[in-house]
Order: C-alpha cells, then structure tokens, then sequence
C-alpha cells in the first residue's frame, strides 16, 4: 500500500538534470519540527535543484509550504529515551524508519536525523543493509583543527570492539568519505595511538598498523602512520581510524573542553566594568575565535558502510547545525559517495578477504 502524503501540490520548476532528494525526519532530536523545518527552509533556499522528502506527524508539517518539498505521513517518533527494541520492532511506522526507506525504496538519495543515535544506526542497518565486504557499519564526523578545516574521524560510538580487519573497512570507507566532501583523491589516514612509534599500542592496533601498511602499498588508501590525539586538533592527517569506544571519549571531550573554554572567557569578560570593555575592544577576535570553534559548522556525521546514505545530527542541533547536516548530506549524494565506496571497498577486497579467511583459518585451527 502507498504510504500517504499530503500538502505541497506539485509545480513546474526550473531545476538541474538530475535534483538530489533528500529525506528529513523532521520528528527526531531534542527540539524536533521547530528546529527541523526551520533547517529546512534555509536548506532550500540555498540548493535550488534540491528537493526534500519531509517526513513526521501530520499536525507537525501542516504549516510548511514549498514547491519542492513534500510531506511523507509517519505516525510514530523514536524518542531520545527509546530502548532499542522499542525503536526496531515496535515503532514500525516512526518517523525515523520512514526517512530511511525512502533511501531503500529509491525516492530519495540520502535520509538525514537527529533522533536516537544507537535507533538510527540499528534501523538503517536493519533496512538497508550493510555492503559486500563490509562487516559493520561506522559513524564518522568531522572535528575542528588548527589547519581551519575539520578532521574526519571514524568511529564515533557504533562499535566498541573492533578487530584490525573492521579497523582497516573503517579506514577505506573514511577515505571515500573525504575524496568526496573535501575533493582530496588520496586523502591522509592515521591510526590513533598512544605515540607515533610502531612499537607502541596493544595488540589490535600493532595488527592494524600493519594491514594499514599493506594497504597502502597496494594503493587501496593514503597512510601516513600512528597519531596521537592532539594531532587531532593539528590536523596531521585528514582521517583518524580508532575504535567507538575510544572515539566517542575523544568526542565528547572536546565537546567538553570547548565548552569549558567559553565559559571561562564569558566569566572572565564579564567580571567588571574594565574587563566589559575589552571585552568589546576584542569581539571581533572573540567573533573569529568562536567561529573556528563551533561545532556546529562540523555537524552530520555519515554512517559509512549500508546500502544507502544515512546522515546523523547532534540530538542538540539548533537551525544552523540541523542546515549543515543537510548540507553534508546532499553534498556527499550529488558526490556520489556510495558508489565511492563501493569502489574502494572493490579496490580493497583482495586485501580485505584475505584477512578474512586468515581469521577463519586461525580461528578453525584454535577449535
């Protein structure tokens, strides 16, 4: 059966060859419809051959008007505090789930929310699928560093144990990621460690290092080694590959220390009438400062490695953060990141099959 839209009658517009269609669970995040829609008005107006699948609850999306924009009815919204249970079995009809089968069923190239992030990476798995050659889905995100761009890092939080063969997919699916948002064919690939030394590291990542290394020298990526975590921030190499565990920490640090640093400029500003004053000697600086800084120019993070393209905001994300995720995920469409993908991943299958059946063989032998 159909599923039911309503609203926003179709018009002859002027548009490109071929419009990227983006679907928007409007529901998900902490702020739902008022932040989401408002992402979404902006978002079209500065994409003029975008068209946009608005996805939530019937009295939600009933005041939104565009030409290019169509509402999609889902009766159901994962809420932040969902179990994953409740996410993929019982809500069948959330708005979340709708987004992503827009993607399965070819009405739109990449889906993008702000809801539930274990929800969202279990129900795109679940409908989309992962690829050939890929064992688990990653989520990468971008982090500011000193160079003035962002430093793409994977994974941030959906795997917790990962073996050096899901190491080394995270690392070719990093690379495609960045050839096609940042227009870098051999982007630079570093492996997250406790010093730069080969010698350093547990056992994972020693095995890791040196796939790595093999992949490099079969040209399937760019390595350039171990890095540390303020090589981060210094923008030493343009991907970081580290386990979820590790990677959330890194991310929700950084988070952290940056919003300690601007409450300690806000107080220290704020203490007089002197400090008031160069204070306002400084805005222009402190402007600058705080745009490098904001994480909201860094925010979408793709789920690297399903079927279909699947973007995550920041459950938190205001109007500015929730258009950039937008903006990353229609860039990465029109890029054609998943046949990106799809052909690195091609690239590396001898190398990543060989692992494979080494780990089989070890394991058949242990038995």
């Amino acid at each position: 059966m159909a599923r039911a839209s309503y609203g926003f009658e179709p018009k002859e517009v002027m548009t490109l060859p071929t419009p990227i269609t983006v679907s928007v669970d409007c529901m998900g995040g902490d702020h739902g419809p008022r932040v989401t829609l408002a992402a979404c008005r902006r978002f079209l107006s500065s994409h003029p051959d975008a068209r946009l699948l608005l996805v939530g609850k019937p009295e939600a999306l009933a005041g939104f008007s565009d030409p290019r924009a169509q509402a999609v009815v889902a009766s159901e919204v994962v809420e932040m505090d969902d179990p994953l249970e409740v996410a993929l079995r019982k809500k069948k009809d959330s708005s979340m789930r709708v987004a992503i089968e827009q993607v399965r069923d070819g009405l739109a190239q990449v889906a993008v929310s702000a809801g539930n992030t274990g929800a969202l990476m279990a129900i795109a798995r679940y409908v989309l699928k992962t690829m050939d050659g890929i064992d688990r889905p990653a989520i990468a995100g971008q982090m500011p560093n000193f160079k003035g761009g962002g430093t793409t890092m994977l994974d941030l939080g959906a795997n917790v144990d990962c073996t050096p063969e899901h190491l080394l997919q995270f690392a070719v699916m990093g690379s495609a990621l960045v050839s096609v948002l940042q227009d870098k064919d051999q982007p630079t690939v570093g492996l997250l460690n406790i010093g730069e030394e080969a010698i350093k590291g547990n056992e994972i990542i020693k095995k890791t290092a040196e796939l790595l290394r093999s992949a490099a020298n079969s040209g399937d990526l760019n390595f350039h080694g171990n890095v540390e975590g303020n090589d981060i921030f210094k923008g030493t190499v343009d991907i970081v590959v580290c386990d979820g565990f590790v990677g959330n920490v890194a991310l929700k640090a950084s988070e952290g220390l940056a919003t300690m640093v601007s409450g300690f400029l806000k107080a220290e500003f704020s203490r007089n009438i002197f400090t008031k004053t160069a204070a306002l000697l400084a805005y222009p600086i402190l402007t600058a400062f705080k745009s490098r800084v904001d994480h909201r120019r860094y925010n979408g993070a793709a789920l690297l490695g399903l079927r279909g393209l699947v973007f995550k905001s920041h459950g938190s994300a205001d109007e500015l953060a929730f258009e950039n995720a937008l903006n990353r995920a229609y860039d990465a469409a029109r890029n054609q990141l998943l046949d990106r993908v799809r052909d690195r991943i091609a690239h590396a299958a001898p190398l990543l099959l060989g692992e494979q059946a080494e780990r089989s063989e070890s394991a058949a032998t242990s038995v």
